[in-house]
């Protein structure tokens, strides 16, 4: 099943024209996808127009599902005074927007998702104090509150040691093969991109210049 499509998409801010130049590729049910480029490529830009945060100029995003989002980390205040069950709990207001109040299967679902990436006995913990791969970690707990299929991520390992970096990965390797969960990811660490992704999507001022297998990427560069 296709969750994403992006269709002849093309972007561009006030100030920089063709940011995003006719992308087209298909996010499908399942799979790990990574999107890599150097800084400046367009990477996080397209991310937004296919969360809807972006106002695309041609072309169109079709999704079939909610989606669950972790945008970069200079964009998340990490020093708010919450508590992890309430940081996770919030990633559930996109299926109770009726309400200000938390319902039974709210909570059910937090507790469910924690004790999946094993937060759960930390919960009461303050946000604020935690580790920088520990808040991530809570981060992506929240976003797949926010949904059952597919999580955006933008750059989830930048700033932590590799060690984290790989744990990281490993978390989102282990929630696609045991939980089905869809991954769609921003990464700047390609060797590790090239080790986990089933797709790779790699953006070069704007454009797409290769999707596909990991291994015909790296057969692409060795010639």
């Amino acid at each position: 099943m296709d969750l994403i499509q992006v269709k002849d998409l093309s972007f561009s801010y006030p100030t920089k024209k063709d940011t995003l130049k006719n992308i087209n590729f298909t996010i499908r049910e399942g799979t790990f996808n990574c999107i890599v480029g150097e800084n400046g490529s367009g990477k996080s830009t397209l991310i937004k127009c296919i969360l809807g945060l972006n106002k695309i100029v041609t072309g169109e995003v079709i999704k079939e599902t909610h989606i669950g989002y972790l945008p970069q980390k200079s964009e998340i205040q990490t020093s708010f005074p919450a508590s992890i069950e309430e940081v996770v709990l919030s990633g559930t207001i996109s299926t109770n927007i009726r309400s200000i109040f938390y319902k039974k299967e709210n909570k059910e679902l937090a507790k469910q998702v924690m004790e999946k990436l094993n937060i759960y006995d930390i919960r009461k913990k303050c946000f604020a104090d935690l580790s920088g791969g520990q808040q991530q970690r809570v981060l992506i707990a929240r976003a797949l509150c926010a949904t059952k299929k597919i999580i955006v991520l933008d750059e989830p390992t930048n700033g932590l040691d590799p060690s984290i970096a790989k744990q990281i990965y490993e978390l989102l390797d282990k929630l696609k093969k045991e939980e089905n969960i869809t991954i769609l990811m921003v990464s700047h660490d390609i060797d590790r991109a090239l080790k986990y992704a089933d797709n790779v999507i790699e953006l070069i001022n704007g454009e797409i210049t290769f999707e596909g297998k990991p291994s015909e990427y790296r057969a692409g560069g060795e010639q």
